[in-house]
């Protein structure tokens, strides 16, 4: 990596990079190779309470500037980004396996966007005036203080900025905490918004694995705790912060259904199919792994889609003709490949890959699975790797019902020529994003979050501001008062 991509230190509290060797070593590992790249250091206590101490200096001041101001800052990191989205790119690349290709168009571009959105939306945080008679109330709407973010592995540029961006425009201070697996690009995401003019204190990164940010969870300074990750994770962390009467935002994990009918254009069926299940390696955590295809174009779908698995670009992640990547660890391999074998025995048909690649780095082969019935266990349990259960049907209401049969609700697809049918499917499906005809689109401008299992709250879109903000109700009585004695 050139000097201008590698973070120079473990942690970025107030301002700065900061290094305590005393915290136990994380080992980055390139998934490509199984090099290791970099050595973080987990966070001492006294590193976590050096990043709350910042964060709750830097806040006050923070709060007390106009909105257009703080936008202003938020808007000059997302230039800075663009500038960048080269280096930035393969430091994603770097820490996540994901190839190139990808990165340099979803990963500090989607970042950059976050940034931009909620940077023009700071100044329009506003509150609303209640006319009563002679007398009237006003609302303000205020940060909530200090905002906790973990970020999950699989798009840490991304998730740094989906929790800085809103959180900041609110006039919070963020502490951020990444995954251990992927902790260097959050610490770019640091420097760049204090190089575009953030008040040192308010954007921190601190490393660690569960325990730190259990410390971080638990701590009476926090006021806020937005989470991306597994719902067993996701469930600790709520309770934890229940505890603590700390508002949540919960972005967990599914096992959305794609439902693809016979009038479907197939060709673009296979593409969201692809799409919601091999992109960035299948570690996404909206996939569509649950594909429903009608009897009637059952065999065509999986024609074309084998077809199609043939172009894919599988090797080294730098290359930018490489369109496939690693997993983004060995245990992440391991426990797709047990799924795949669990799927063998349990009889559903294995139509294509189903194979670790030999070499180096964490490859496997993309896989499909046919003849899958929900009660078998790739059908029910989120996989998180390129794997994907294709179930038959004929008839809506059932699909529908059999669609909805699962603990998640994060995201569901419908392919087909119908419109009609098209959102009468979207209406009924138990999902929080649903997509029609396209799969795994997620901009800035609209709401992205989960019901049932698979999350509290909602990510960008002005939905955020609600979640990184708090009304305030003030009572004006323009007469005098009335009291019984």
């Amino acid at each position: 990596m050139s000097i201008n991509t590698q973070p120079t230190a473990s942690h970025f509290i107030d301002g700065q990079y900061v290094e305590d060797t005393a915290g136990a070593p994380i080992e980055v590992i390139y998934p490509a190779t199984g090099e290791v790249i970099a050595t973080v250091h987990a966070a001492t206590p006294a590193i976590v309470d050096q990043a709350l101490t910042a964060a709750k200096r830097a806040q006050r001041e923070w709060a007390a500037m106009s909105g257009t101001e703080r936008g202003r800052i938020l808007r000059r990191a997302a230039d800075i980004m663009r500038e960048r989205n080269h280096d930035l790119s393969i430091l994603e690349t770097y820490d996540t396996g994901k190839p190139y290709q990808e990165t340099s168009v979803v990963d500090a571009t989607s970042g950059a966007d976050a940034l931009e959105y909620f940077g023009g939306m700071a100044a329009t945080i506003t509150g609303e005036h209640i006319q009563l008679g002679e007398d009237w109330v006003y609302t303000r709407r205020e940060p909530l203080g200090v905002c906790v973010g973990i970020g999950a592995w699989n798009y840490p540029t991304q998730i740094a900025c989906w929790k800085g961006a809103p959180a900041l425009a609110c006039g919070n201070a963020v502490i951020f905490k990444p995954s251990e697996t992927t902790p260097l690009c959050a610490l770019k995401v640091a420097e760049i918004l204090v190089e575009a003019g953030l008040p040192a204190g308010l954007y921190n990164v601190v490393q660690g694995l569960g325990d730190v940010g259990a410390s971080l969870v638990t701590d009476p300074r926090v006021d806020k705790v937005s989470l991306t990750g597994s719902v067993p994770t996701g469930r600790k962390v709520y309770a934890a912060a229940a505890e603590g009467m700390k508002h949540v935002t919960m972005e967990l994990g599914g096992k959305s259904p794609m439902i693809v009918f016979e009038d479907a254009d197939i060709e673009n069926a296979v593409s969201g199919a692809i799409l919601g299940n091999f992109y960035s390696s299948g570690q996404v955590c909206s996939n569509g792994t649950r594909v429903f295809v009608h009897t009637d174009i059952k065999e065509a779908f999986l024609a074309r889609l084998s077809e199609r698995l043939g172009d894919a670009v599988i090797g080294d992640p730098m290359d930018p003709d490489t369109s496939f990547g690693p997993m983004v660890s060995k245990r992440q391999m391991e426990i797709a490949l047990d799924y795949i074998a669990k799927g063998e025995a349990e009889g559903a048909r294995l139509v294509y890959g189903g194979k670790a690649i030999e070499g180096d780095g964490f490859y496997m082969q993309p896989t499909i699975f046919a003849d899958v019935t929900d009660d078998m266990v790739i059908a029910r349990e989120e996989i998180f790797g390129p794997v994907m259960a294709v179930l038959d049907f004929t008839d809506e209401a059932d699909v529908m019902a059999r669609a909805n049969d699962t603990e998640f609700g994060l995201a569901a697809g419908v392919f087909t020529r119908d419109l009609t049918r098209a959102h009468r499917v979207a209406a009924g499906f138990e999902a929080g994003t649903c997509y029609i005809n396209t799969y795994n689109d997620a901009p800035v401008e609209a709401p992205f979050g989960g019901v049932k299992a698979s999350g509290v709250g909602r990510e960008n879109s002005k939905a955020a501001i609600e979640h990184y903000s708090q009304v305030k109700s003030v009572y004006v009585r323009m007469g005098d008062v009335e009291a019984p004695f």
